[in-house]
């Protein structure tokens, strides 16, 4: 059997992460990889979760299974921290997954069951990891511009234009907020006119939501979300506390399933449980219960929110200096949209060639679509990425 497996292309982002492991220059740096540090280069472990962690550890009686949705308390904390009070309790069916991508996963298959027939529109450029999912699973993808690398900004007209061909049942999926790759966000004006064409074909928004918290502030980057859910008759969203409770390795999401129509809330959930059952049974808890225990606890949750503040704010920061660094650089506002994108990530606009050269001749990490990570960089090494940009001409 196993002979007549194919090798499999090396994913980007993980091999580029290697080659930067193998670099043995002391000034490289690494914006490729999506995940958050802090100004010494380290994932932190956020102190209400540390708390909650050592709280937990004293309470913990047993480690059975929880049921096939994950733990009800999780998912009530985080319907009421994603939607508030856009929807009421039983308009929402809900299940905990592995990570906000276990959630994308789970949401992509029972599109398929539901609907065999559906697209998935999908905005251009992506996380790369949708479209893999999408392929994998044999579901119609087709893509919708959504970035104009000339304004560097939302090609908003564009994003119009390929929407108008979606079909009842087809489902658009949408970034909640800090859109990956680009940084680039739709206005809330935008987000109404999106809502307002996908209920005049009859189609479905998805919206994955991973970085709450990153962008504007807990309750602006929802405000989009919240939006479509009290405006549209159903809804997918998948969530991740990968980021905004900074616990990666705990694979700590969920999958919601929002409808006007409270007589679909059952069998939805049951369809999610059942998805569950079929993928990996029972979702991991750990990760869960320690949201669970922050979002409760009302010294835990300031003290959160009080640290994510910070994080946000560090991040517009340093968005500010390298845009500041480029301008006095470059003697232009050309780069000023660095300082307008919000969450983890920008693209740069430079070409592949220009990557390259960052990488091998000043030791700086990117994707190759020039998407860097925000958070990977600090005081000292924003001017070296600012001159080494406009070393290479972008």
């Amino acid at each position: 059997m196993f002979s007549n497996l194919k090798e499999k292309p090396a994913d980007k982002i993980l091999a580029l992460g290697q080659a930067f492991r193998e670099d043995p220059r002391d000034t490289k740096i690494d914006l490729g990889v999506g995940v958050y540090k802090d100004a010494e280069g380290k994932t932190p472990i956020m102190r209400a979760v540390k708390a909650a962690e050592q709280k937990w550890w004293g309470q913990e009686e047993t480690k059975a299974y929880t049921g096939l949705a994950g733990d009800p308390a999780f998912s009530e904390v985080m319907i009421n921290l994603v939607l508030g009070d856009a929807v009421t309790r039983d308009q929402v069916a809900a299940v905990a997954t592995p990570g906000g991508t276990g959630a994308v996963r789970q949401a992509f298959d029972l599109v398929r069951m539901a609907n065999p027939d559906a697209r998935v529109f999908v905005s251009d450029p992506t996380w790369p990891n949708h479209l893999s999912i999408l392929a994998y699973l044999g579901v119609e993808t087709v893509m919708y511009r959504y970035f104009d690398t000339e304004t560097v900004g939302v090609d908003f007209d564009g994003m119009m234009a390929d929407l108008e061909d979606v079909r009842a049942g087809d489902v658009v999926l949408l970034h909640g907020c800090c859109h990956n790759p680009t940084g680039a966000n739709l206005n809330l004006g935008q987000w109404q006119e999106v809502i307002a064409l996908l209920n005049r074909k009859g189609a479905v928004p998805m919206i994955d939501i991973a970085y709450q918290g990153f962008g504007d502030g807990l309750e602006e980057d929802a405000k989009a979300t919240r939006l479509v859910v009290k405006s549209c008759p159903e809804v997918l969203i998948a969530a991740s506390c990968s980021k905004n409770f900074g616990i990666y390795r705990e694979r700590t999401g969920i999958l919601m399933a929002a409808a006007q129509d409270r007589g679909l809330q059952k069998v939805a959930q049951g369809n999610l449980a059942y998805l569950n059952r079929q993928n990996f049974s029972f979702p991991p808890d750990h990760g869960a219960r320690l949201v669970t225990m922050v979002l409760s606890d009302d010294a835990l949750r300031a003290d959160w929110q009080s640290e994510l503040e910070e994080v946000r704010l560090g991040m517009l920061r340093l968005r500010e200096d390298l845009a500041n660094e480029l301008r006095r650089l470059s003697g232009s506002d050309r780069f000023g949209f660095i300082a307008q994108h919000r969450g983890m990530f920008s693209r740069l606009g430079a070409t592949p060639e220009q990557v390259e050269t960052l990488r091998k001749d000043h030791g700086i990490y990117m994707i190759g679509d020039s998407r860097i990570n925000i958070a990977g960089l600090n005081a000292q090494t924003v001017p070296i990425l600012a001159r080494a940009i406009i070393d290479v001409g972008v």
